[in-house]
């Protein structure tokens, strides 16, 4: 015997068997339809009788294997079920020679046949036939189980008298002697008559029936059979729910997978193990509990260990390898009953070094193929994803004249779990499981396999996958030459966000580039332009731009918070969301088609494409979009191009990211102002002036007491009319006491420019006028000590002028050494606020505003250094007699009630 029964189990030696066949040209669809359907009679109640038979079905078996019946009544076919095709009369006869010549290759064993012809009607149908069933159509044979309960009990019948003849004879000359298909050659020559012949046939019957294995007169796998024997009927009587779990439909074998539409090739077997019949742990449930003992029924463990004995007979002898393998698969259906996982293995192991001979190719794959599955019964999954894959790799073999590449792909496919790989990119959050380096490997072979099916979807897809989930164990030499392969590829086909759906119903979701690049750290919304306003609450305090950062543990970096600050957006306005990004990439990495994915109301998303240098650092990436109605959207998460594939990258699917995306309220289209003025922009100074930020700020000096005109133009350069305009402003210094109005306006004529069409401007002059004490300066007396002035009422030096020491001229007023030297600046900042509104956003009372810094540095014009007094004519009045000095570097008029003028030079002091 040559080829192994990979389905045999223990309780297979209380069945008989039926081969089912096709005879001439059947479709393979319908066949193994009908095929099923008899299938499922696999026991039927005797009538008239308390006993129970059960059935083995066969679609294929080999007529050597028949041979072997005399050893184990079991492997002998007793029963033949021929399904077959006739359209018209003139082929029945044919058909009826075939179904003949099919019954002579097992006319040595087979006790009954049937034969059941579809199609076939007129007068030939009509008769009435036992071995024979005619039906129309195959869908128009509602009685074929009936068919076959009765062909088995015909087989029964038979079974039943051979038992009686044999029970009736006294004499024991029937009794034939056992020995298996190679040992028969030994017996040729003898007289069967002979009387010792005779005792040593009835000595070798009592001897098995004993299990007496040491008796001499046994032939050589006549003592491991009694043995398996007994361990089969233990096993029958322990588990009776049996140990090959649910044999539900049909399950077709890897040869055809390998070979769809074509016939079986010999040898080809189909596999029967239900793995939805195991348990969590690949395990059937433990029905080890004994529910009784007989008298010569062996124990649970004495099984094992009589399966042991059995087995070591078996392997010393060559031409007994299929029977050790196959005593070795029913041990191991049973260790995985008791949950003995270990002990299985042992016997798997054994199993995997028997010689079979020189088998083909396609008994190869069934042979790793059922030790896979075996492996995966007792919870070795791992093993048992290793000889999945060596049956893959064996589907397309160099000997093999049409590789099976769709049955290769299939069988790689089951190995993933063994390996701890999915296809879902979900499934790689957090740390990695499993053996990366064999990971890789797999998934190499399944985008090879997937082009050599001429599927390059399927090769794009295992491709992103590969690079998306391994980047962290890629070389930077795989890394280069991974992404070469996928730009090839997507080259011919792009990749996308498509759910590809293979033939057995097996769904490949989407890979997302999340790591090419990798974002990092947050992401920014920005509104732009001018904050905005509810009705009826003040917003968070921002001039320029109003944002909210999402902090995100962008892999592989530390994980951060979510921070929500309440913002909204216009409709019609250019908003933007900012992300942080790199490039792990030892190489220039082009991202293309870069936008936001957002779900809500309707957004209008501009694509933005960048190119980032190799490994680079974080890289700010601005994307844009327009909001084209009001209501609420939500930020998902942005979409990219690179290598040619498509990817939607959520926030969801972000590592450690709870958030699903970030709602933003879109308020009802307003009006844009832009402002510019008289004064040029300042830079930002060194200490804000508010805690406001600003859309615009200028600077300017003044002297104490000088006013200077300030002009504002306000541009309307929005879509909407302004209806409202309305100006504030705000000291922000405090320290410094101020005189007067510091800034002052006239809104009349700017307002009567209302409404403000789109692209039309309103100027608005604004009047800065200083008047600050700088009375008490102490540090600048001071200075005036130092250049010889008295300050205390004594004479000066000089009795007119006195020059001072010149101004260091390369010294800045906002550096500190100036500030050291000149502390008696003082500085005046306010923040004029502009608040207007128009459009449908009025209505509901919405309104922007744009804010405007003003920092002004207040020197000194002129002081009072000395004050004295002089008699008068009269008692009552006195001469007032004033020091004037100007600090300033410009020459100045100090003029009095009387008309009199006085001129002061830079730096100096006159009375």
């Amino acid at each position: 015997m040559s080829v192994p029964d990979y389905m045999q189990c223990a309780e297979d030696h209380q069945t008989v068997l039926v081969v089912v066949q096709p005879v001439g040209i059947v479709p393979e669809d319908q066949f193994f339809k009908i095929y099923k359907r008899i299938a499922s009679v696999s026991q039927v109640n005797i009538r008239d009788s308390q006993r129970l038979l059960y059935i083995r079905y066969r679609h294929h078996y080999l007529p050597e294997n028949n041979e072997w019946g005399d050893f184990q009544t079991h492997r002998k076919v007793v029963g033949l079920v021929s399904i077959t095709t006739c359209d018209t009369v003139k082929e029945w006869p044919q058909t009826a020679e075939r179904f003949h010549g099919q019954k002579e290759v097992y006319s040595s064993t087979l006790y009954d046949s049937r034969l059941l012809v579809f199609g076939l009607q007129g007068e030939i149908a009509e008769q009435q036939r036992t071995d024979v069933a005619f039906y129309p159509s195959f869908e128009d044979c509602s009685d074929v189980e009936k068919r076959v309960e009765d062909f088995v009990e015909s087989i029964f019948i038979v079974l039943e008298s051979k038992r009686l003849d044999r029970a009736t004879d006294k004499s024991g000359d029937k009794i034939p002697l056992l020995c298996v298909p190679f040992e028969k050659k030994d017996f040729v020559g003898l007289d069967t008559d002979s009387r010792h012949y005779k005792k040593r046939c009835q000595d070798q019957f009592q001897s098995v029936w004993m299990c007496e294995i040491s008796s001499v007169v046994l032939s050589a796998c006549t003592s491991p059979a009694a043995l398996e024997g007994l361990c089969s009927a233990s096993v029958i009587f322990h588990y009776p729910g049996g140990t090959a779990g649910k044999t539900a439909g049909r399950r077709p074998s890897i040869s055809q997978a390998a070979d769809a539409g074509k016939r079986h090739r010999p040898g080809a077997q189909e596999v029967l193990i239900d793995p939805g019949a195991l348990t969590a742990n690949g395990i059937s449930a433990d029905t080890s509990t004994e529910i009784g003992r007989a008298k010569n029924c062996l124990s649970p463990e004495d099984i094992i260990e009589k399966y042991k004995e059995a087995i070591s007979y078996y392997g010393k002898y060559k031409s007994a390898g299929v029977i050790e393998l196959e005593a070795c698969v029913k041990a191991v259906r049973v260790l995985a009953i008791q949950k003995r996982a270990r002990e299985a293995s042992e016997f798997l192991q054994n199993a995997v070094y028997i010689n079979l001979g020189q088998l083909s190719e396609e008994e190869k794959i069934q042979r790793y193929s059922i030790l896979s599955e075996l492996y995966e019964l007792i919870g070795f999954h791992r093993k048992s994803a290793f000889f999945k894959r060596v049956a893959a790799m064996q589907c397309v073999a160099p000997t093999i004249p049409e590789p099976g590449w769709k049955a290769c792909y299939k069988l790689l496919l089951e190995t993933l779990p063994g390996y701890s790989l999915s296809l879902d990119p979900k499934d790689f959050k957090g740390s990695h499981r499993g053996w990366a380096a064999v990971q890789m490997r797999l998934l190499h072979e399944l985008v090879y396999a997937s082009r050599r099916m001429g599927n390059p979807a399927l090769s794009v897809r295992h491709l992103s996958f590969l690079l998306q989930t391994m980047l962290d164990f890629l070389s930077d030499q795989e890394k280069k030459e991974v992404t070469q392969s996928l730009e090839n590829y997507t080259s011919k086909c792009p990749g996308g966000m498509e759910v590809i759906t293979l033939p057995d119903g097996l769904k490949l979701p989407p890979v997302p580039f999340t790591k090419l690049p990798i974002q990092q750290i947050w992401l920014t919304f920005l509104l732009s332009a001018c904050q905005v306003h509810a009705p009826s609450m003040l917003v968070a305090s921002v001039a320029f731009c109003c944002e909210t950062k999402l902090h995100i543990s962008g892999w592989p970096f530390i994980v951060g918070s979510i921070r929500y600050t309440y913002f909204q957006w216009v409709q019609g306005d250019v908003c933007e969301v900012q992300l942080m990004v790199y490039n792990p990439m030892p190489y220039e990495l082009r991202v293309e088609n870069m936008g936001l994915l957002t779900s809500g109301v309707e957004f209008e998303s501009l694509p933005a494409a960048l190119s980032l240098p190799a490994e680079s650092g974080l890289y700010p990436v601005t994307l844009v979009g327009v909001p084209r109605t009001g209501g609420n959207i939500t930020v998902n998460g942005y979409h990219t191009s690179v290598f040619g594939v498509t990817s939607d990258c959520l926030l969801d699917g972000l590592p450690n990211v709870k958030s699903s995306g970030c709602l933003v309220e879109v308020i009802p289209s307003l009006p844009r102002l832009q402002l510019s003025t008289s004064l040029p922009r300042s830079a930002p100074v060194a200490q804000p002036m508010s805690k406001e930020e600003l859309s615009s700020s200028v600077s300017v000096q003044l002297f104490n007491g000088e006013t200077q005109q300030l002009t504002i133009t306000l541009e309307n350069i929005g879509t909407e009319e302004i209806e409202g305009l309305e100006l504030t402003s705000k000291t922000v210094t405090t320290k410094e006491k101020v005189y007067g109005e510091f800034l002052s306006w006239e809104m009349e004529e700017a307002l009567s420019h209302l409404p403000l069409k789109p692209g039309q401007s309103v100027t608005l002059t604004v009047s800065m006028k200083v008047k600050l004490d700088f009375s008490g300066q102490e540090n600048l007396l001071q200075d005036l000590n130092d250049d010889g002035i008295s300050v205390t009422g004594l004479p000066i030096s000089s009795p007119l002028r006195q020059v001072l020491k010149p101004r260091p001229e390369n010294k800045s007023v906002s550096s500190e050494s100036g500030k050291a030297e000149y502390s008696h600046i003082k500085t005046l900042e306010a923040v004029l606020t502009f608040k207007y509104s128009g459009g449908a956003g009025k209505v509901e009372g919405y309104y922007r505003e744009l804010s405007l810094g003003v920092h002004v540095d207040v020197e000194p014009s002129v002081f009072f250094t000395r004050v004295s007094t002089l008699p008068a004519t009269s008692t009552r009045q006195c001469h007032l007699l004033l020091d004037i000095f100007n600090p300033t570097e410009h020459e100045l008029t100090v003029s009095a009630n009387n008309n009199q003028d006085l001129v002061l030079h830079a730096s100096e002091c006159q009375r």
